[in-house]
């Protein structure tokens, strides 16, 4: 092979002879790996997994406003305490302390409102704020119902974690307020002070009449459940 060929300093391009008797150098193109495919293939994306976590949350979402709803049948007194700072280990030992009949369930404000909204409970909204638990008493016993938290805080000295607000009868009760849910009397004090008066003078009789209209009306709702469970137990 002449050195001629392949000088590039010269302006004109070879002779046809030349060009038809030299063989044109030949391009080696690497060995293809059958394995390997040169098309680059599209990036993937990954969509199923975070449609499965947005499932599962709203699934999680839903069983929580339904627990909340379930909880708010034959409940007399639905109250929210702050919850920020408690340990889980605090809060599994305040439920140990708890009566059978009231129940303490964690969960966000927003859906604790989507179960609450139009209905009486609904008053709960000024406490819709910051970290809550959810008291359900699910007794006319109140003030049993929220003595057990009550000394819990102050054994821990949770001063800050106080509550935030309670709905009892469909009226709101504020932090400052609940002194007057602490002080109602029990059942038993009921029937005592029911049978006492109608076993007392008149002029007993006539000042529990003048009494407050809220303490004449647990008096009488409580006096005639006494004679109805008196009437079927005869009954039998």
């Amino acid at each position: 092979m002449e050195a001629t060929l392949f000088s590039f300093h010269s302006s004109k391009p070879p002779s046809p002879s030349l060009t038809q008797t030299q063989p044109k150098p030949l391009l080696t193109r690497p060995a293809i790996n059958p394995f390997l495919s040169l098309t680059p293939r599209p990036a993937r994306h990954h969509h199923r997994l975070p449609t499965i976590r947005s499932a599962i949350s709203r699934t999680k979402k839903e069983q929580t406003v339904e627990t909340i709803k379930e909880n708010l049948e034959n409940c007399h007194l639905m109250a929210g305490i702050r919850y920020k700072g408690l340990t889980v280990k605090q809060f599994q030992d305040l439920r140990k302390v708890l009566p059978e009949t009231t129940k303490l369930i964690v969960a966000k404000n927003t859906l604790v409102y989507k179960a609450i909204e139009g209905t009486r409970w609904e008053a709960l909204k000024p406490c819709m704020t910051g970290m809550n638990a959810w008291l359900f008493v699910h007794s006319e016993e109140i003030p049993p119902a929220i003595k057990p938290y009550r000394d819990f805080q102050k054994e821990k000295k949770l001063d800050s974690n106080d509550f935030t607000g309670a709905v009892f009868e469909g009226k709101f009760y504020g932090p400052g307020d609940f002194k007057q849910l602490e002080t109602m009397p029990t059942r038993a004090e009921i029937y005592a002070k029911l049978l006492g008066t109608l076993n007392s003078p008149a002029s007993s009789l006539v000042g529990t009449i003048q009494a407050p209209a809220r303490e004449l009306v647990m008096l009488l709702k409580a006096y005639v459940q006494k004679l109805e469970e008196e009437g079927g137990g005869g009954g039998q």
